[in-house]
């Protein structure tokens, strides 16, 4: 198995994709063909718009993507792909399209017989258990919170230290520990804008210029950097 798991496709300043492009090509770099990418979390553009912004970035990196909602079958798109690529957006529409499309099984069952996958925001967000750590706006019903399950932790895209100012709601660590007070047997991984997580197998690798917090129900919320050892994640 191998997955890259991106907080965030942007950095401020930056085009898109851009930050991660790199490691995106290493994650890709055996494939012939073109990767099979999921635009189903875009709502306010069109799936043949995102499909072109993200190709136009995978081209600068001598790598293609092909939508899935051109394919007669998403069911045999899926088979027949050398690497799957989920885009960011709405981590509910997302999850209800993979859900009606009945995509779930055959999707986890090509990840976890070594078909790279990579995903960003709510792309990340489905590669976990459940989709309950989103940040997203739940603008419909998913039909089930349930996500590839390919980790067996979550995460939290654009994590937050602390809110805006001059804004009294709760914090995004607020948020979190009132998920693990109900889910005491998850770890909950807050990943800041600008990282990502290479997971080979059993691995745990955190990319980027910036630590990551780690939640459990029972423990105090631990800062981890790159370079320290985050295999625990998969016991």
């Amino acid at each position: 198995m191998d997955l890259l798991l991106i907080s965030n496709s942007t950095n401020p300043g930056e085009p898109y994709l851009d930050y991660p492009k790199h490691d995106i090509a290493k994650i890709l770099k055996s494939i012939k063909k073109k990767a099979l990418f999921l635009p189903y979390a875009a709502v306010t553009f069109s799936f043949d718009q995102y499909e072109q912004k993200v190709r136009e970035r995978f081209n600068e990196i001598g790598l293609d993507v092909e939508s899935i909602h051109h394919a007669q079958s998403a069911k045999r798109a899926v088979a027949d792909a050398e690497a799957i690529v989920v885009g960011g957006g709405n981590t509910w529409q997302l999850t209800r399209m993979i859900h009606d499309l009945d995509l779930v099984d055959v999707i986890r069952e090509k990840v976890l017989t070594g078909t790279p996958y990579v995903g960003w925001s709510a792309g990340s967000n489905l590669a976990c258990p459940t989709i309950r750590t989103t940040n997203d706006m739940p603008i419909m019903d998913p039909d089930g919170f349930h996500g590839f399950n390919l980790v067996p932790f979550q995460i939290n895209p654009h994590y937050l230290d602390a809110n805006p100012e001059g804004h009294a709601g709760e914090t995004r660590e607020q948020r979190i520990l009132e998920f693990i007070e109900v889910n005491p047997d998850l770890w909950i991984v807050g990943l800041r804008e600008g990282t990502m997580l290479r997971v080979r197998n059993k691995s745990v690798e955190l990319i980027g210029p910036r630590p990551a917090r780690l939640f459990k129900k029972g423990s105090d919320p631990v800062e981890v950097r790159p370079g320290e050892n985050l295999d625990f994640l998969m016991d």
